[in-house]
């Protein structure tokens, strides 16, 4: 079966547009091309809209199993597939936990009978995440684990982070860390700054994400281990980190939309839809952010999707849980914000969502080269719309973007040269 992509536009590595067709065959991409003159069973026309390899999240929260009326890993990949997106990698604090062989086979299953994208699953560090009991790690990744991590929490400990790095690092495994110390984080809602002050909200001080991502890095080291750090909100998180990679340790990290287009400021009211885990930080550590996102620091764009109830987050900051949705805003809001008011540049952008995500892991995605999976998402750029949070394919509408405009949409989505998302034909 041959699909070809006509009438498309690619980026180049200097962030020109060019023409381009693309011939898909048995999943893979076959030909890239200004023409491509070979006949094929099906033609998409691109109608002159940029063609780009498939987004990658190595962070998303799916919540099922045990959460299925936050989201389902039907709904989740729907909305990813509506985002752009081909791979993401969903996070383990679900219900029951991946932390075992079997548990870890239940929830691959579910994945196969109901996922429209790829799906990679993490396994927890520690049973039940909570902190106490380590996984067997090697089991688990030969299961299948993508990665290992105790998101939601950090790992307290620095012996129980070592002998996990230790674990990891035997079978080639990554450990992914939200970083935070508990004994500073004091009971906090946002961050500790200007706006917790004017709303009369503890705070989390900067200090309880970057202490532990210092600690970290050096355990790292000393365990020969890949360490990834997600979701960077701090300016001095970027500095240790910065300062970790010049050291030859081998740590990565990711940077969320929110992270980089917010900052505490835009909280004007008790609005549990800008309540996350690291919270919206000040407007220095946003810009150091974005600094960190240009200069390599920081080696991806990772969402970390969280949904939840409507009912949940109508609760104000204190009582409302973290998280907010984001595959679906991701690319608009980031071209938008960043690419249009020239902070990056559209390659920039897309290979921090693609290419980079995958180098970071090792994944064979994110690239628009003859031999890869056809994995793409094309773009019509022009588009401008509201985001309309009762529009999202997600059951999450947990969102601070909710009418805003932005412009830059994802209209068709392919995995493996299957189309899995097109705009106006919805499932």
């Amino acid at each position: 079966m041959k699909t070809k992509l006509t009438n498309a536009k690619r980026l180049t590595s200097s962030n020109e547009l060019v023409n381009c067709e693309v011939l898909i065959e048995d999943g893979k991409i076959k030909k890239v091309a200004p023409e491509v003159t070979e006949q094929a069973d099906n033609t998409i026309n691109a109608k002159s809209n940029l063609v780009a390899p498939g987004f990658i999240d190595v962070h998303v929260h799916l919540r099922e199993p045990g959460g299925e009326y936050k989201e389902t890993i039907r709904t989740g990949t729907e909305a990813a597939a509506k985002g752009g997106y081909t791979t993401i990698c969903a996070m383990p604090n679900t219900n029951p936990v991946p932390d075992s062989p079997e548990t870890l086979e239940q929830l691959l299953q579910k994945i196969k009978e109901d996922a429209v994208i790829r799906v990679l699953p993490y396994a927890s560090i520690t049973k039940g995440l909570k902190g106490e009991e380590r996984t067997d790690v090697k089991a688990l990744f030969e299961q299948g684990a993508f990665a290992f991590t105790d998101d939601g929490v950090g790992i307290q400990t620095a012996n129980q982070m070592l002998q996990a790095m230790k674990e990891a690092a035997a079978c080639g495994a990554a450990i992914v860390a939200h970083c935070e110390d508990n004994s500073l984080v004091y009971g906090g809602v946002t961050h500790d700054g200007e706006v917790s002050k004017r709303l009369n909200l503890p705070g989390i001080p900067s200090l309880s994400e970057s202490v532990q991502i210092a600690r970290d890095v050096l355990l790292a080291e000393a365990a020969g281990c890949h360490y990834h750090v997600c979701h960077v909100s701090t300016k001095e998180s970027v500095r240790v980190i910065r300062d970790a990679k010049k050291a030859g340790i081998h740590v990565t990290a990711e940077a969320s939309p929110h992270h980089l287009i917010l900052n505490e400021t835009d909280i004007t009211e008790n609005d549990a839809n800008f309540k996350m885990n690291p919270p919206l930080r000040g407007k220095d550590d946003q810009e150091a952010l974005i600094e960190g996102l240009l200069d390599g620091t920081l080696d991806a764009i990772a969402t970390d999707h969280a949904p939840h109830g409507e009912e949940e987050k109508a609760n104000g900051f204190l009582e409302a849980p973290f998280g907010i949705v984001g595959l679906e805003t991701a690319f608009p809001l980031l071209y938008t914000h960043l690419v249009q008011k020239n902070v990056l540049n559209l390659h920039e952008l897309i290979d921090r969502m693609t290419k980079k995500p995958a180098d970071v892991f090792g994944l064979p995605y994110g690239t628009l080269e003859e031999g890869a999976p056809a994995d793409l998402t094309i773009i019509d750029l022009g588009k401008t719309a509201k985001i309309d949070r009762y529009q999202f394919a997600s059951k999450g509408k947990n969102t601070p973007f909710h009418g805003w405009e932005v412009t830059g949409f994802p209209v068709l989505t392919m995995v493996d040269g299957k189309v899995v998302f097109e705009e106006g034909n919805h499932a």
